[in-house]
């Protein structure tokens, strides 16, 4: 099944005659809370997610600036969505798929079965000419779903062992994963042998995901075919790695708690500079 959706497949759906649910996680590192944005003009019928409260848990630095919720915090979210694991769910947000991708990549590890994200987000409905309401959204009829599996991804340790076998991708910007600057977390660096694939490699200008064949090419000149693992600042971007990849065939595994997580944990070695054939 497709991972994404267009923004003029999903505006004929939405007049078809099966309901979508849409779910829209207006998130920025710069401003959490999206509530004044959706308010300003959303997908008529879509439901607001607040990332930080219903797609993260909170806890100690080291495990990350965005740990993966609980199976009781997403359940109740979802609860409050009006979801179930079979309705269609389309995710939108208004910063490069980032959050809508989380959100993806958390009910597709928890049995949600029919889950697509808008293709380039809300730039790409307003280019589309998509129609907008404003205000608070509608209040969905609670459901009663069942979250009894998560999928978390990997541990520090796990992600710590990966390189041995498998590939370890950083997708930051190339001049955090070097070490050069880290305006977010307590050490700048990377992973001892993780490589380095940006978000350019496989976003296009107008932020909808590349071709699936520009996808695995770039995935193949870091990968060398091996098992490929994911991470980013605090797994958000890592998850619009996850989707990209899983857009173009390829099943990648994510480290949720990534550089927030390896940097507050104590005697975690650093690595700087590039990994010898490591950045695409």
């Amino acid at each position: 099944m497709a991972v994404t959706i267009s923004a003029f497949d999903l505006a004929a759906e939405l007049t078809g005659e099966h309901p979508i649910h849409v779910l829209d996680v207006r998130y920025r590192l710069d401003k959490p809370d999206g509530r004044d944005d959706f308010a300003a003009g959303h997908i008529p019928g879509a439901v607001y997610v607040d990332l930080d409260k219903e797609l993260a848990e909170h806890g100690a630095p080291e495990l990350g600036r965005h740990p993966v919720p609980s199976m009781a915090r997403l359940q109740k979210a979802a609860r409050r969505w009006g979801v179930h694991k079979d309705s269609e769910i389309v995710i939108v947000d208004d910063f490069a798929m980032m959050g809508a991708s989380r959100a993806w990549w958390l009910l597709d590890g928890s049995g949600f079965t029919n889950v697509r994200v808008l293709d380039g987000g809300m730039k790409a409905w307003r280019a589309a000419n998509g129609e907008l309401e404003t205000g608070e959204g509608v209040v969905p009829e609670p459901s009663d779903v069942e979250i009894t599996s998560l999928h978390v991804g990997l541990s520090v340790g796990e992600a710590a062992v990966w390189p041995e076998e498998g590939t370890l991708v950083d997708v930051r910007v190339p001049e955090r994963y070097r070490g050069e600057t880290e305006p977010l977390d307590p050490i700048a660096g990377h992973v001892p042998g993780a490589v380095n694939l940006p978000g350019v490699r496989y976003l296009a200008e107008d932020g909808t995901l590349r071709s699936p064949e520009e996808i695995q090419a770039a995935f193949a000149e870091v990968s060398a075919g091996k098992p490929v693992a994911l991470y980013c600042g605090s797994g958000i971007t890592a998850a619009q790695a996850a989707l990209a990849a899983a857009s173009a065939g390829i099943d990648v595994e994510l480290f949720p708690g990534s550089w927030s997580a390896w940097s507050n944990t104590p005697g975690a070695p650093i690595a700087t500079g590039a990994e010898t054939g490591g950045t695409a």
